[in-house]
């Protein structure tokens, strides 16, 4: 499958990248600096995009099977998922809808039942507003995929570490994994992967955690 990453150049991204190219696909990664990406692959090429305008991505999803995103998100900082996803939904309005999966947060969930007494009622609403500029970007970004028409997934996170990829973590199609706290970058990069091979997670969140 040959498959256009967003955000390659991150944490997240990065995993993304290299664990696609590990599982025989071919990869466009699209990015503002190609020296960010210290990867070196025959089925590995990238693309420089100072911006995400639709002009740029019609050529790039033209050629994709499917486009997978792990950019960082914040309103602040000019919504820069918001802003690849309704140029990408724009571009497949011009080149056919594509399957796509980005990472996104797991409070954009709301705690479940499960979660701890204090979780739900002092830990989930302060870190909503400690990153709320993060969640509105995201949560914006999930609107304008949900809205698209394309089969999209949007797989939502807690906190994430540096630790490896364990393939043992826990996911949930439609809601967050009870009294999940964290997991790595190279865990959830591993199930935007799988979402692609999961009909079941099309059009909704998919919530990871360990």
């Amino acid at each position: 499958m040959h498959l256009a990453v967003f955000g390659a150049t991150g944490g997240t991204g990065k995993e993304i990248t290299a664990q696609a190219l590990e599982a025989g696909h071919t990869v466009t990664a699209v990015v503002r600096d190609p020296a960010r990406l210290p990867l070196e692959h025959a089925r590995l090429s990238t693309v420089t995009a100072a911006s995400f305008t639709v002009d740029a991505l019609v050529p790039v999803l033209a050629g994709a099977d499917a486009v997978l995103s792990g950019l960082g998100a914040s309103a602040r900082a000019g919504s820069p998922a918001t802003t690849w996803a309704r140029s990408a939904v724009a571009a497949m309005d011009q080149t056919g809808k594509r399957r796509t999966v980005a990472v996104s947060a797991a409070p954009l969930g709301g705690p479940v039942p499960g979660d701890p007494f204090l979780h739900r009622l002092v830990v989930h609403p302060l870190i909503g507003l400690i990153f709320a500029d993060v969640y509105r970007d995201l949560r914006t970004m999930e609107q304008t995929l949900r809205e698209s028409g394309a089969p999209w997934t949007a797989v939502r996170p807690p906190r994430l570490t540096d630790g490896p990829r364990t393939g043992t973590y826990r996911s949930v199609v439609g809601s967050n994994p009870p009294g999940g706290f964290f997991i790595s970058r190279a865990d959830v990069a591993h199930a935007v992967l799988e979402a692609l091979d999961r009909p079941e997670t099309e059009r909704s969140p998919l919530g990871v955690a360990n």
